[in-house]
């Protein structure tokens, strides 16, 4: 089975920037593509992107397009979420998710492994 752990979140000012990591270990082979998801007190998790072992390919969330970019290194078995010019509706806890199925997703549902999340935090 594929274990996922986030790292990277903390407290950032609004227009700042913050970058999570999101580890992968275990069966690495088990899974196609790497998701992000955030989820606010009393709102649903939301997709915030997506990304392919293989490929590269990529989907982002509508809220997030143009500021956040999502990445891979495949040797080191880790996917990173950088995130630009944060505002204070990015305050969240992030998941890291893996899929073992092919294709781009941005539904919860399609994915199969989660980590335990990482808090971010704007101020403004």
């Amino acid at each position: 089975q594929v274990q996922l752990v986030e790292s990277g979140g903390g407290v950032v000012q609004a227009g700042g920037s913050l970058r999570l990591s999101c580890a992968a270990s275990g069966r690495a082979s088990s899974s196609n593509g790497m998701g992000w998801f955030r989820q606010a007190p009393e709102k649903e998790r939301e997709f915030v992107a997506a990304i392919t072992w293989s490929g590269g390919r990529t989907l982002y969330g509508d809220s997030v397009k143009g500021r956040f970019t999502i990445s891979r290194e495949n040797a080191k078995n880790t996917v990173y979420l950088q995130m630009n010019n944060l505002k204070a509706e990015d305050t969240a806890v992030y998941y890291c998710a893996a899929r073992r199925l092919l294709g781009l997703t941005s539904a919860p549902l399609d994915y199969d492994s989660w980590g335990q999340g990482t808090q971010v935090t704007v101020s403004s």
